[in-house]
This record gives structure tokens, sequence and C-alpha cells, in this order.
């Protein structure tokens, strides 16, 4: 029995390893779309997908039939097959970038807990007896929430989403831990919430394809016409040549049209451009390695270079018509420096950064690097004002900062958002030293003496709640709560006999905080203590029975004092908006932040403007109020003399949400033909003329945002509103909003917009865009590895859009011109020369030429241009904004413009075709020899096609480098050398059947009849164009003409920036902290051991060095391991910089 029990183990674990897994989820996540089995069937699939190659694929299996087929198949098979390499060489490459993760695979298949067998680096003691059971949710994407159960030893305990880690947490101040995998593999929350990124394609890319359609519906057109005439020619004269060409059995004419048909598709398929998208994914690529290797746009101080995360959308950079952005982080630094104060009604810190900033020497545990500059508050300090020391003792305990002190008097601070770090820091400074907690207590240094609080409960906070509360107990036995939060939410609950402090804080967009305490009753504190324990362990609906505990006893409080955090502009951003403005580029700001912090921000950085003496707010509580508030703002701009804005904005109100197809032409329509109706838009009179720029206040106040402007009933009316506007700034919006109003503006407007952010929140809104850029700050890479582009600070956005964006577009254009003028100027010659040789599908040029005419004799010239030209530099390209404005008409590439090229096209190809056929008819040589045969006349007429387009080339080129040239003049000579050796004698010898055309070159290129007509055929094509070009920069220059034409001198020097008088508007704040840290800090859970003995006194002589790192969304996690904010060496520290996690001896 023992044997076979045995047995009966070994049969059931192998069907549980080896036939359970085989359909069971692992932990192996694929990040890649290919394996080295699936990659050739799986992109070659993908690649005929695109219809140019399945057509090519096709043309393939035509010419494989001899009776169709007048071309040998190597003409198709080179091109195609080339093609194919190197795009699956760029998804290789592409593929194997992003790297995936390393698959592991759990032993375990249920949530029983066993005792480990084994865990690295700790040794067997450590490893505690956990049986056990876990009991959870499925597996979902909800980040915020989580429910389950812990049974262990009998007793049930909760779980809850504090007890989960999950990826890109960081293990602080304990060296290891013990967890429980609950996820594994795609049940994971970063896989759930991954979803399908969309597929981002261009403007560009969309006209292509209805462009390509279209060369096929014409392709097929002529095809039938030579089909037509090949079935009219056998009937008329076809019957004269059966002597010498005989008909086979049963072939009639209209057989024969039928197999011209074919026949043509073959000859005249470089209509149709299979280089085309090969050639357009290298010109990407070139032009986003000049993004990464753009010293301009590196940040030395982040070591943060400008990086392209994707190819496909350069061009699209030059066409941008909005751009929104975020605030927090993207316009300002997201650094935050102690600025004001108010206290008992007195404010202080109103005084010029010139003045002698305040010597903190009296306190040994200052921070040297804070900086204020208001002495007053230092003496209210010293003179043991109660109100004061009451400000400063709830900054210095109600806090969820980690203090760590390795040595004494080296105080580092660890807080989980840089608003905290600055207040605990100010404390610190004033005299109130936070040192160190327990679970259940906090320990500050007050004017030098060491007291020691018992830290009762934690309140924390959540976005609904917008603030935070300790209860502690003084070492005099006093309960008391101390509160701080936003000041619309404490002032609702204040004292009826506590009258509100005056808001001072004006004009800077300064970041408010509200500080309030309450007195509390032991008798009372103990109930509500019992019942906070029942609530805090139960299941149903803990969240809200903790809130309205909360609730009640955050109320009757004592207003103590305000805050004011200033979160300081980047460097550059007034210019680069302006800069913007200038282009014709719409911004819009999209915050989180209060209506008065943004508006003073839109100030700031020159998105609003003094002049602008009115703000229009849409701030409606219900929908009925929003739709009233936008249509009698409506109405008001009429009856002010202004008139309707435009006709489609008034069509937005009638068309009803089923005829969008026709509103979305309608609404560019208006906008392309309609100027007078724009320029009334921009220069209103009235109310109007006063509010160009105006505050859209999206969402009633919280806690319950409903965004009521993007209902469906009323997004019409609010676009409308908000597109007579140069600015439009949308506050309390959530991250859905934000995408919500990208969406909007894309539908109706059919614009190319922008998105730029720095944090979690703004990765819906990125993705949303036509563009997504990320920039890498202070809240971590979330919004950087969901972007197209990123780079350190938000002025790097001007030179991307100004400079890399517009030569992107300009190239692209360029070269889509010149490619469709070669490939159609080459093919209408085929077209013509059938009406002179019976239809019968015979080549004008050799099969060689035909072959290489494409992939080695006009390839790099085109693609030098592409990769080199630019109309003016970069400096002329800020002086003059306004040449970004072609980009956004779509001026340079569109139905029109390729019209016009096939038209051009059209004229070289008769003169190509008539003058070579004119100059060589009835010629004989100087010796009397006949020149006039097939060979000498293909020849003649590939080498005045191959310098026609060439010369059209050069005149394309608006700068001319030693690269342009090697190709240009290299592909010339490319063409004789290989002209010369494909006819000569020997190659003849090899293989006669390939190679017919024997002495053909050095006996017609030797004849100066011909090298005449190959200058009169150039000069005859390029003449109209040299022609019209003249005539049009004479008479109707465009802005490129005038800026060509002065950019002969240096470009004048930038001009100062205009420092802007201070404004009158009321700032706020947006609480930037997060929910969860209250629990962490009671929990125990990131104490190290105790620190080492400190001195209370003030006698300690030396100055203490700090540094204070950001956690959670502020922490800057690097999923590659590399530190985010990491200062460069010899770069001064300054007071925006006081709160980065560094250490600097010389401090």
């Amino acid at each position: 029995r023992r044997g076979s029990s045995h047995l009966e183990f070994f049969i059931q674990e192998f069907i549980h390893r080896n036939v359970f897994n085989l359909f069971s989820l692992t932990n192996g996540i694929k990040t890649s779309k290919y394996n080295p089995f699936t990659f050739l069937p799986l992109n070659l699939f993908e690649q005929f997908q695109r219809i140019a190659n399945a057509y090519f694929l096709f043309l393939l299996v035509l010419q494989v039939i001899p009776q169709i087929s007048s071309l040998s198949w190597f003409t198709t098979v080179v091109p195609l097959v080339l093609v194919l390499t190197v795009t699956a060489a760029k998804d290789a490459t592409d593929d194997l970038v992003s790297k995936p993760v390393p698959r592991q695979r759990h032993q375990a298949s249920s949530m029983t807990i066993t005792q480990p067998s084994c865990v690295n680096s700790l040794p067997p003691p450590f490893l505690p007896s956990l049986p056990g059971e876990v009991r959870c949710e499925p597996p979902n994407n909800r980040l915020d929430r989580f429910t389950g159960t812990l049974t262990h030893a009998g007793q049930k305990y909760p779980l809850d989403n504090e007890k989960i880690l999950l990826r890109g947490c960081t293990l602080r101040n304990t060296g290891w831990c013990f967890g429980l995998v609950l996820f594994g593999g795609p049940e994971t929350k970063l896989m759930q919430n991954c979803g399908k990124s969309t597929f981002k394609r261009t403007s560009i890319d969309r006209l292509m394809n209805v462009l390509v359609l279209c060369i096929f519906g014409f392709l097929a057109f002529m095809c039938v016409i030579l089909a037509i005439g090949n079935c009219l020619w056998e009937l008329k004269a076809g019957s004269q040549f059966t002597v010498f060409l005989p008909r086979q059995d049963g072939n009639s004419a209209g057989f024969s049209a039928f197999l011209t048909f074919w026949s043509y598709v073959i000859i005249l398929n470089t209509v149709v451009p299979i280089s085309l998208y090969v050639s357009v994914e290298i010109i990407r690529l070139g032009n986003s390695f000049y993004i990464d290797w753009d010293r301009k746009m590196y940040h030395p101080r982040n070591d943060t270079p400008a990086e392209a995360r994707t190819t496909t959308l350069n061009e699209e950079l030059g066409q941008i018509k909005y751009v929104f952005s975020d605030k927090t982080g993207t316009l300002t630094q997201n650094i935050m420096t102690f600025n004001k104060c108010s206290i008992n009604g007195k404010s202080y810190g109103d005084v010029f950064d010139y003045a002698d900033p305040v010597d903190f020497s009296f306190n040994p545990l200052a921070d040297p690097r804070f900086v204020f500059h208001d002495h007053a508050l230092v003496e209210a300090v010293k003179l043991e004002n109660p109100e004061v020391h009451a400000f400063f003792r709830l900054l210095a305990l109600c806090h969820t900062v980690m203090a760590e002190e390795k040595k004494e008097g080296e105080l580092s601070y660890q807080a989980q958002s840089p608003d905290e770090g600055a207040l605990v820091t100010a404390a610190r400074n004033f005299g109130f030293v936070f040192r160190s907690r327990t679970p259940d207590s906090v320990s500050i240094v007050e004017m030098g003496e060491q007291r020691r609080y018992e830290l009762l409960a934690i309140l924390d906070f959540n976005n609904v709640r917008k603030r935070m509360s300790v209860i502690v107990r003084s070492p005099e036995g006093k309960l008391r709560l101390y509160c701080k939060g936003a000041d619309t939410i404490v002032y609702e609950r204040l004292h009826q006999s506590c009258g509100k402090l005056m808001d001072e804080f004006a004009g800077e967009g300064l970041r408010t905080l509200a500080l309030a305490y309450r007195d509390l009753d032991q008798e009372y504190f103990s109930q509500w203590k019992q019942r906070h324990h029942e609530v805090s362990t139960s299941l149903d609906d803990r969240d809200g029975r903790l809130d309205e505990l909360y609730e009640e006893i955050e109320t009757d409080l004592q207003l103590l004092g305000a805050t004011a955090i200033e979160d300081k502009l980047q460097d550059g951003v007034p210019q680069t908006i302006e800069q913007l403005a200038k282009a014709d580029i719409k911004v819009w700001v999209l915050t989180g932040d209060k209506q008065e912090t943004a508006e003073n921000i839109g100030y700031s950085c020159n998105l609003l403007r003094e002049e602008m003496n009115e703000v229009f707010v849409l701030s409606g509580n219900s929908p009925e109020d929003v739709r009233r508030e936008l249509r009698s703002e409506h109405v008001g701009t009429e009856q002010e003399g202004c008139g309707r804005p435009s006709s489609h904005y008034n069509s937005y109100m009638r068309t009803n949400f089923q005829k969008r197809a026709e509103l979305h032409e309608a609404t560019w329509y208006a906008d392309r033909k309609r100027p007078r109706a724009r320029r009334c838009s921009r220069h209103l009179c009235g109310r109007l003329l006063r509010a160009l720029t105006r505050l859209l206040h999206l969402t009633p106040p919280p806690p319950f945002p409903q965004g009521y402007p993007l209902e469906r009933s009323m997004e019409l009316d609010f676009l409308r509103t908000a597109c007579m506007c140069k600015a439009v700034i949308c506050c309390r919006v959530t991250p859905l909003q934000k995408a919500q109003v990208v969406e909007l503006v894309e539908e109706y407007k059919q614009a190319v917009t922008l998105a730029i952010g720095d944090g979690a929140n703004d990765v819906s809104m990125i993705k949303a865009a036509h563009i997504g850029v990320g920039i890498s700050g202070q809240e971590g890479m979330q919004a950087v590895l969901s972007s197209d582009y990123s780079f350190a600070q938000f002025r790097f956005l001007q030179r991307l859009l100004l400079v890399h964006g517009r030569w992107s577009y300009l190239r692209m254009c360029k070269f889509l011109r010149y490619f469709f003028y070669k490939n159609f100027t080459f093919t209408f010659v085929h077209f013509w020369y059938a009406f002179f040789c019976g239809f019968s599908a015979q080549t004008v040029y050799d099969e060689w030429f035909i072959t290489l005419y494409n992939l080695v004799y006009t390839a790099l010239p085109v693609l030098g241009m592409s990769l080199f030209d630019q109309d003016v530099n970069d400096k002329w390209s800020f002086q003059h904004p306004e040449l970004y404005l072609p980009g956004q008409l779509n001026l340079y590439f569109s139905k029109k413009a390729f019209f016009k090229c096939a038209l051009h096209s059209c004229y070289s190809s008769l003169v190509l075709f008539f003058i070579p056929y004119a100059a060589m008819h009835d010629t004989v040589r100087a010796d009397g020899k006949d020149v006039a045969d097939y060979q000498s006349f293909a020849l003649l007429t590939q080498t005045c096609l191959l310098f026609t387009v060439t010369i059209q080339l050069g005149l394309e080129m608006s700068y001319w480098t030693a690269v342009n040239t090697l190709f240009v003049v290299g592909s010339l000579v490319m063409y004789f050398a290989v002209t010369f050796t494909m006819y000569s004698n020997g190659m003849f010898l090899a293989l006669p059947s390939a190679f017919p055309f024997v002495g053909t070159a050095r006996n017609s290129l030797n004849q100066p009849n011909i090298w005449l007509t190959i200058l009169l055929t150039s000069i005859l094509c390029v003449l109209p164009v040299v022609t019209c070009r003249f005539l049009f920069i004479q008479l109707c220059p465009t802005i490129n003409d005038k800026v060509r034409q002065a950019k002969t001198k240096d470009p004048p020097l930038p001009r100062r920036a205009r420092i802007r008088r201070t404004s009158s508007r009321r700032s706020g704040y947006a609480f930037s902290h997060a929910q969860g840290y209250g629990d962490l800090v009671t929990s125990g859970r990131f104490l190290r051991r105790p620190a080492p003995s400190r001195s209370s006194g003030l006698a300690h002589a030396g100055r203490s060095t700090t540094s204070f790192s950001p956690m959670g969304r502020s922490a800057g996690y690097s999923p590659t391991g590399r530190p985010q904010n990491a200062k460069v060496q010899d770069v001064e520290v300054t007071s925006l910089q006081m709160y980065r996690s560094v250490r600097d001896p010389a401090l």
C-alpha cells in the first residue's frame, strides 16, 4: 500500500505539473509581438495587408504568365523583396526594443499560505509558519480599491487597498518584508490596466491611403483605354501584320485586348510606388534621430535628453493647432517653497526677494537651504507668540512625513508630496523640528525642548475630503485635533464664532492651505475611538462609514492661519506660450487645481493678459445652469454688436448627432473659407472684446464633480464658446475629463492636437491626443512611458514644434510631391508610347533601368533632400513663428497639390517622349549610319528622364549640403557607370537574353545631337516651373519667400521678456497629497531601528544637513533603474532645489 500510495502521489503530481499547468494561467507576461517561430509568417501577413504590397504580389503572379507579361520577373521581385526586408528589419528592431518581462512561474496553484521552502537572503529562523487562507475579489483593473480577508489561526483579518503593493512601489526604511503573490501574469493590475494603445496615424498617412486608392482607379482607367486601343488596332491594322506575326488559333481581338489590359497593369505598375512606404519610414526614422540628438533640448540638471519614442508622427508635429497642457509639473516646477503665511489675521512674507534672508543660526537643526525674508515671523517665534507657536506646532505634528537621522543632527525627510516636505521643513527652521515618530507617537523639538506627543489617530487624506487631521495627546495630557486642508473645505467646518481670514495671497498663483484645531473631551474621544475601531474592521461600506466618523469629529474647528506654497514656473514658459500664440497654436490648460490658482498661473505664463479685465467663469452646479450660462454668453455677445462668430458655430446648436459627418466637413470649410468670421471671433467688441481669453470652470465644486459641459446635450455649446477664445483654462477636471476635452476638439474641429503632461493623471489625455508629450519631472515616468515624445522642460516644446516639427512636415511634403512627380513622369511615357507601338505592351525603357530607377538612380537624392533640407535655420524659425501656419492649413501637400503634381508630370512626360521621338525621327549619324532604332530611343528617353528629375530635385532643395551634393552627383555617375557596364560586350556574352542592349550606350552617347536633345528636353521640362515660381515670388510672395529673402542678414536678437505687473487675482490650493499614508504611519511597518541618541538643547554648534525625498507620485520612479532627478555636479543649488533628494558635502 505504501508503494501504491507513492505511485498515486507521483501520478497526481505529474498530472498537476504537466497537464493542469498546460491549461492554467502562469506568471508569464508577453509584451512582444513576435517570437522566433512566428516572426516571419506574422510579419509577412501584416505587411501584405498594405494595399501596395498586396498589389505587387499580384503583379508578380501575373508576370509568371507568358501570354501577359512583357517584363522579366526580376523587375518586380527585386523591389518587393527589398521593401519587405527593410520593413521586417525595422519591425524586428522595434519589437526587440520593448523588452519583455522576464518569464516566471508560480509553483502554487491556490491562495493557500504554506511554510515557504526558502527565501533569499533570510536565514531559516526568520521564516515564520503562516498557515492560512486568503479570499479576495477576482482580478480587475481597479487601482483604488481591494477587498479580501485573511484567515489565520481561526481569526479573520480584513484586507484592503493599503495592504496591496503594486508595481513601482519603493521599499523604504526596512531591509526586507514578507509578501504573498495574489495575482500573476495577465491577472496583475498592471496588465489589467494596460489595454490596447490606439494606433496613431498622421493626417498625411490618411491622405496617402485615399490617394493610393485614387491612383489604383486611375491605373485601371489608363489600362482600359489602352486595352480598347489594342482591340481597335487589331480590328483595323492588325490583319496587315499576321504574315510575320501570326495569331494563335482562337485569339480574337477581344481576347487580345483582355491580355493587353493585364499586360499594361504590369508595365504601368510604377504609378503605384512600392518603395514609397519604406522611404517614408526611413525619413521618419532620420528625423526622429534629430530630436534625440538635439543638444538644445537636453536638460543637464536632470541629465535628460529629448526622446522621440515613436517614429511615425514626426510630420504631425508641424501641423499642431491645439495644445492641451497640464499645469503642475508641466508649466510649473513642482518644487515647492514656503513663501508666505497668515497667522491670526496677520500676513508674513510680504517682502521682496532682494531683502536680507532670515538668519536661522539660533536653530542648530535648521535646514541651511531654506530661505525666508520676513524677519517679523522669526521675531514672533522668539517672543513666544502663542498663536505663532500653535501654528508651527500644527505643521510639525499634522503630516505623514518620515524622518531619518543616521547621524546626530543630520535629518532627512521623506515626504509623500513636495507640499508636505515644504511645510514640515518650514516648521523645522522656525524652531519646531520634527525628529522622529513611532506608530503611536511623534517626537518634536520645540524651541530646543524635546517633546513627545502621543499619536491617537490619523484621519487620512483622500480626493473627496481634501484635508487630513491628526489627534494627539500632549505631554500635559491635553487632547487636541489638528487639521489642515484646502481653504474652502476647512472654512465649512469652522466654529460659528470663528471668522475667516482675509485672503492676502494675491496675484502670484500660490497654493494655499488652511490650518485649524479643536480641543477634544476625553470621554467623547473614547466613544469615538471605539466606533472607529468597529468600522475599520468591518467589510460593509468601510470607506463611507469612516468618512461619516471623520465628518463628525472634524467640526467646530478654530482657525489658526493659512500657508502659501509657491510652485514657480519653469524657465521659459511665458516665452514659449507667446511663441506658440504667434504661430496660431491655441493653448488650453487642463488642471485639477482650484480656479484661482489656475487663473493666476495663467497670468504668470502669459496665457492670460492684463488687458483681459473680465473673465467668463463657467461654474454651474446643474446641467440647466451650465446650459443657461453658455447660451446667455452667446446671446450677450451678439447683442453687444459682435454678430455671429461663424455660421458653423450656430449649426452646432441645430445639427443633431446623426449628422456629425456633415458637421465635420462644415466645420473645416467654415474655418478655411470665412476669414472675417474668424477675425470677428478674435477682435470682438463690447464684453467679448474684454474677455478674449476665458476661464472655463468645467465642474461644480467638489466633492461631486460632474463635468456638465462635456455632456452630450451641451458639448457643442461648450465647444462653440471655447473656440471663440484665444486660450482656455479648465480647472477641477479629472483625468477622464481631460481626455474628453481633447476628444471633443478632435471630433468637431478636425484639428491636430497635442497633449503634454508629467504625471499619471495626464496619461489618458496624452493617449487621446494625436501627439502625446511626456515631461520627465517630479511625478515619475508614467506620462513619459505613455507618450510619443518626451523631454524635461516645457520650454523645449517650442523647439519641438517650430523647428523639428515644421522641418519634418516640410521635408515629408517635398518628398511626396517629388516622389509622385518622378514616378508619374516615368509611367506616363509608357502611356504615350503605347499609341506608337500598336498597344502591344512594349516598354519604352530597358528592363534593368525599370528595375533600378527607384532603387538606385533616384533613391539617395530624394532621401538626402528629405533628411537635410530646411527652408530657414532654427533661429529664423523662432524669429518668425508664422512660418508654422502653412502646416496647419495643409498647404504643402494636399489633394490640390497632388493634382498639380499629376498635371506637371503629364506635361513633363509629353516633352520627354515627343522631343526625343522627333529628334531621332529620320536621323542619321555623321558617318551616314542610322540612329533611329528602338534601343537608342530607349536610352535617350531614359537619360532625358533622369536628368529632368534630377534638375527638378535641385529646384526643390533649399539647403544644399555636401551629402546632398554627393547623392545627386553620385546618382548620375552611378547611372552612367551601370549603363556602360550593362550595355558592354562582356555582359552580353555572359547573359545574352538578360543584356540585349549591347553597344547602345557607346554608339549613341558619342553623338552631339543626343546631348543637345537631352539639354533641350531638360530645359523645356523645368522652364514652366521656374517661370511660375518667379511670378509668384514677385506678385504674391508667401511668408516663406519673404523670410528666405531676408535670411541673408543675421536674425535680430530676441527681445527681453517683459516683466508682468502683479494682478489682483485670488489664489488657491490644490492639495497634492495622496490617500493611504495615515495607516502606513500608524502601522509601524516603515520603521527602522531606533535613531541615535539626540541632544535636545540648543548648544549644538554645527549646522545640520538635510535632504527631502518625495514619495508616491512624486518619487520619480524609473523602471530602468535610472535616477530621474539626479543633480548634475557643479550646478549651483538654488532655493527652488532645496527639497531635492541631494546631499552636498560643501553644505
